[in-house]
């Protein structure tokens, strides 16, 4: 009989920064009893995933131990850490535990599909805990960019893990719970296993500041300006809202939210008490009567997202409200990697409109969320782990991170998903591989990453689409001319004659000339007429476009 140990298993997040999942278990190979720590999602882009709607992570090896799984822990409602628990819960199952303002935006996300707000679970901070299975579970409080951010406390038969989730050690968080040395020393004292640590800044030299630093750059800058003012940030940064919404109030100005997540956010965090002295808000409609000067928005759409807030007014006008010259435009916010292009789109709208554009170059008006890498030093010697397990971060930072902790003299390993590590030794060692990816969320439906239906799509994209009809007689003649239809391809080619008539001329006469056997077999004729397509395509426009053909055979 093999015996029973303590593994590790990342999904998603590790590798990349979004899409968290991470896996602990416990228990003889192949019969571990499993928690699942976060179901997150990412989001697609034109470049690599047109038309998709989300992506989630690959649930495939978790679904088939279904009946091994305890529970499902949350720490944080962040997109990337709970967006999924609505379209993943029917696979999984177990019951989902966090704490008030998270349960309140999970809650949320489960109705949406239909589940019942009775699968997930409140709980109170540290020193609570659940027993799940072999596994006892605290949530510590920790800072980070959204209220009620927690550790996870995982105690097993093979010692004590520490997953950190996302953090920052702050002290003056502006909303939600203050960084508290004191009380992770005392965590540490029965002596760490592991500890399971945030690596998205692990490359930023200078220690982490905080929140509450930022508020006077933020009043200073308001109150200079001649006209609107309209503020764009992560909502759910609850805490840069209600730092916003406070320095426009000092400096003389009615404060109004847009955008429904900006709006929602702040009624979860009042409405679970983690927000308070929030200036009160005005609607669009009394905006708009108000002289410029006197208003500022606090609007959605900090990553250039083409629906939301933001976006809308930079092509004209939302909710009423439209922006002029001389307004001024503040992104208190940190561009996420790969979304450049459509914050650099929005600011150029923003531009020709006359509008001055803020953004945090300087880094005056934003603060990360994330603790850099001095941070991560002070974590490593607060807590004294065994051994360091990089996570929440490209390939890049969990490497950088596990030779930060090697040299300060503790083990550590790059485990990135799919990567199951046994915790149960002196040192972390690989137990085995697991297949991984990504589920996209394409419109109501869930397809895998690999199934073809996005490359296709690209496919399309990058070389046009030709659509072929031709209709064959009882005696395997053609009936007629074949038919073109074309897209995404330009409409006259090198002859200076029309695509769509010399694809039928070039089509016609490989039908024609074609022997009874070709024509007489659907598969034979489908290659001979993509083949003539192609080539006819590629003399005419330099391209080999995608060819659909559609036989029809009169009976």
């Amino acid at each position: 009989m093999s015996r029973e140990k303590l593994i590790y298993l990342p999904l998603g997040g590790a590798g990349e920064v979004g899409m968290n999942c991470y896996v602990y278990g416990y228990g003889a190979e192949g019969k571990e009893r499993l928690i699942v720590v976060d179901l997150g999602v990412t989001f697609p882009d034109m470049d690599g995933t047109p038309g998709v709607d989300l992506i989630l992570p690959d649930i495939a090896w978790l679904e088939e131990r279904r009946n091994q799984i305890e529970a499902i822990f949350i720490t944080h409602a962040h997109e990337d850490h709970v967006g999924a628990v609505g379209h993943l819960y029917e696979r999984l199952g177990a019951p989902i535990y966090c704490r008030a303002f998270t349960a309140n935006i999970a809650r949320g996300k489960m109705a949406e599909h239909g589940h019942s707000d009775k699968t997930v679970r409140t709980v109170s901070p540290w020193p609570e805990t659940t027993t799940a299975g072999p596994f006892t579970v605290g949530f510590l409080p920790i800072s980070h960019s959204i209220p009620e951010t927690s550790a996870l406390v995982i105690d097993t038969p093979d010692g004590r893990v520490v997953h950190t989730g996302d953090f920052k050690l702050d002290r003056t968080p502006i909303v939600g719970e203050a960084w508290t040395p004191e009380v992770w020393a005392d965590v540490a004292k029965p002596g760490i296993k592991a500890l399971v640590c945030d690596s998205t800044n692990v490359f930023s030299p200078d220690p982490g500041r905080s929140e509450s630093d930022i508020a006077d750059n933020l009043e200073a800058l308001i109150s200079e300006a001649s006209g609107m003012v309209v503020a764009t940030t992560f909502a759910s940064n609850v805490a840069r809202v209600k730092t916003l919404a406070q320095a426009g109030e000092r400096a003389g100005r009615s404060i109004c939210l847009m955008g429904r997540a900006m709006r929602r956010m702040i009624e979860a965090s009042v409405t679970t008490g983690v927000l308070g002295d929030f200036p009160q808000v005005i609607s669009p409609e009394d905006a708009a009567q108000l002289p410029r000067e006197n208003v500022m928005l606090l609007v959605t759409g900090s990553q250039g997202e083409r629906r939301a807030a933001s976006a809308q007014l930079a092509n004209g006008k939302y909710m009423g409200m439209k922006l002029k010259e001389g307004d001024l435009f503040l992104f208190s916010s940190k561009t996420i990697p790969g979304n450049e292009r459509g914050v650099i789109r929005i600011i150029n709208q923003f531009s020709e409109i006359g509008v001055d554009v803020v953004d945090d170059s300087g880094g005056r008006y934003h603060v990360s969320g994330h603790a850099n890498r001095p941070d991560l030093t002070t974590m490593h010697e607060l807590m004294k782990p065994q051994m360091v397990i990089p996570m929440h971060g490209e390939h890049r930072h969990l490497r950088e991170h596990a030779k930060l902790a090697q040299t300060n003299g503790t083990q550590a390993i790059v485990a990135v998903n799919g990567t199951m590590v046994s915790l149960s030794g002196n040192a972390p060692q690989v137990a085995g591989y697991v297949e991984t990816g990504r589920t996209y969320l394409d419109g109501s439906v869930k397809i895998g990453a690999l199934d073809g239906i996005v490359r296709d799509r690209l496919r399309m994209a990058m070389n046009g689409h030709i659509v072929v009809s031709v209709i064959m007689d009882e005696e395997n003649e053609a009936l007629g001319e074949p038919w073109v239809e074309i897209k995404g391809l330009p409409e006259i080619g090198t002859s200076n004659a029309a695509l769509v008539d010399v694809l039928e001329a070039d089509i016609d006469q490989f039908v024609q000339s074609a022997g009874t056997k070709i024509r007489a077999d659907d598969d034979k004729l489908d290659e001979g007429i993509k083949r003539v397509a192609r080539k006819t395509c590629q003399d005419e426009i330099g391209k080999k476009a995608e060819v659909t053909v559609i036989i029809s055979r009169l009976e």
